[in-house]
């Protein structure tokens, strides 16, 4: 296996694949470079001398500058790089000129249809907790349902725990109760149960009165205070919501229909070199298809969002990214 690996011509690093040793010998580019520190895999090794402040550049782009002097062969890290990024910047429009794409002949997939015409791809019974007080009741709800069922046919059983739903107050509290509402609601989950306390502020009365329209066959409420026994009440439902789902089945849709989100995961020295580009390179797929991407995580844009600025259809999307991205900055 070779023993780096750069990613554009214009890289003045290149990312360490194995654990390189100091006197090392390395071809780069028809050049003899010697390693001159220990570089572990999934570093950066300078190939070229990089002055301090200038820019250290992977990917083909900037992403970050030197603090001071890098000598060939020598680790860039944070030990002498620091990010380019600043508070809120000033941007200008200027798109990169690309051919027009025609969208790609539109491809079937099989999926789970809802009620609400959304699309799932997964089929799943889910338990959301209104408050963080009742987490422990619906992992034992979820623990007990599955030692009753043999050979589960869905396509798995989750609760969501989370810390919130109580002490919350305006926009915190409202958020907490969006946010649940539309997992709630989700087309992956074909049954739900909503588990209340009883006193918590996220109300199960609320939550129910606010949430819009919704499946009343596949999204069932329990408040634990209002019964006796909460786990056997619980357990009953998830019962009742499988028999429903076991009807369900995977039909014809069209690679339009399909929204997928993304969100940064737990990323090393080689998510941009794997994970990263294949995803972009989905994207880019499923977008020509007429489907959707959606990008989260505003913070992950930041030192690569003016590439995300070059790709906007128009001005106007253009200017939505300046916002999003000066937002944030000025919310921290």
């Amino acid at each position: 296996m070779r023993p780096f690996i750069k990613l554009h011509e214009d890289d003045n690093v290149v990312v360490a694949l194995v654990n390189l040793q100091p006197g090392d010998k390395l071809t780069i580019d028809e050049h003899s470079i010697v390693v001159k520190e220990e570089i572990k895999k999934g570093h950066k090794l300078a190939i070229k001398k990089i002055e301090e402040n200038q820019d250290v550049v992977k990917y083909g782009f900037a992403i970050g500058h030197a603090t001071q002097f890098i000598e060939v062969g020598t680790h860039v890290h944070t030990q002498n790089v620091k990010t380019n990024l600043n508070d809120c910047l000033s941007y200008e429009y200027q798109p990169k000129s690309k051919r027009a794409d025609k969208l790609l002949m539109d491809r079937e997939i099989r999926v789970y249809h809802r009620k609400n015409w959304d699309i799932g791809i997964r089929n799943e019974l889910w338990i959301i907790p209104t408050v963080g007080c009742v987490n422990k009741t619906a992992e034992i709800i979820k623990d007990r349902f599955l030692k009753e069922v043999d050979n589960l046919t869905i396509d798995g059983v989750f609760s969501y725990a989370h810390p919130f739903g109580c002490s919350q107050m305006g926009d915190d509290h409202e958020t907490t109760r969006k946010i649940l509402q539309n997992i709630a609601k989700h087309p992956n989950a074909g049954g739900v149960l909503v588990l209340g306390l009883g006193c918590e502020n996220n109300q199960v009365s609320t939550f129910k009165e606010t949430m819009g329209e919704y499946d009343e066959e596949r999204v069932r409420f329990l408040v634990a205070q209002d019964v006796e026994d909460e786990i056997e009440a619980g357990v009953k439902i998830l019962h009742e919501l499988y028999e429903v789902m076991k009807q369900d089945y995977r039909a014809t849709s069209l690679l339009r229909n399909l929204r997928v989100g993304l969100k940064c995961g737990g990323s090393d020295g080689f998510s941009g070199i794997t994970a990263n580009p294949l995803l972009g390179y989905f994207s880019d797929y499923l977008v020509k298809s007429g489907g959707t991407t959606v990008l989260t995580e505003v913070p992950e844009m930041f030192g690569a969002e003016t590439i995300l600025m070059n790709r906007a259809k128009d001005e106007a999307t253009f200017d939505k990214i300046v916002h999003l991205i000066n937002d944030f900055k000025g919310y921290y």
